[in-house]
């Protein structure tokens, strides 16, 4: 049997079931290592053995710990709280949140100008336009958010795009107190109708003329 497996849960805790289907049982002295310490795991894993228990709910793929030998999760948790416990550790850890919140700054700064590249307002509703990329940037953007400003599978102006949609929806719309019928696509053409409305709005910032 290989060293390393993925496999998924059952109502069995010390029982798991393998990619082809075969119910295995954990070995002896294995014990599960909960998921939430990357480091910790990744220590565990190359130490030897283990199964990584993943369970799918709905679309997405969660963690629900590492099963491996008891002895090898507590020698590498030892060794990684003596080293988080050393002034280089701390200095590394610092130095890291400086980066992240760097390239944090430097990112918002982006979405908002292509969140004003996507509104494309005509001068006379520029500082509109303004206001909303930051708007729009500010809600959409923190870390941990989980908006699609957050996501890389797709280029910055059409999550600028998206992002723009997804906070009119929210903000100009009834939308987060509609009774929509539990029926499949139900809410999809809801968001589809709404997004029109959205753009029409646009488009009408998009030309000099007047409107209400």
């Amino acid at each position: 049997m290989p060293d390393s497996l993925t496999v998924g849960p059952t109502a069995d805790p010390r029982r798991v079931r393998a990619q082809d289907g075969r119910l295995l049982s954990v070995p002896d002295g294995w014990a599960l290592l909960p998921p939430g310490d990357a480091g910790l795991t990744r220590r565990v894993k190359a130490a030897g053995p283990s199964w990584t228990v993943v369970e799918k709910v709905g679309r997405k793929l969660f963690s629900r710990g590492v099963w491996a030998p008891e002895a090898h999760i507590v020698h590498a948790r030892a060794a990684l709280e003596d080293e988080r416990a050393t002034p280089a550790y701390a200095k590394k850890l610092a130095q890291g949140r400086e980066r992240r919140a760097k390239e944090q700054e430097v990112y918002e700064v982006d979405f908002a100008n292509a969140v004003l590249r996507f509104l494309a307002f005509s001068p006379a509703w520029l500082p509109h336009a303004k206001r909303l990329a930051v708007l729009v940037a500010g809600h959409a953007t923190p870390v941990g958010s989980g908006t699609v400003a957050r996501t890389e599978r797709i280029p910055i102006e059409r999550r600028a795009e998206a992002a723009v949609i997804a906070w009119m929806r929210h903000q100009t719309t009834s939308y987060d107190n509609m009774r929509i019928e539990r029926v499949k696509g139900a809410r999809r053409e809801v968001r589809r109708e709404l997004a029109e409305v959205s753009r029409a709005i646009l488009d009408l910032h998009r030309r000099d003329a007047p409107h209400a």
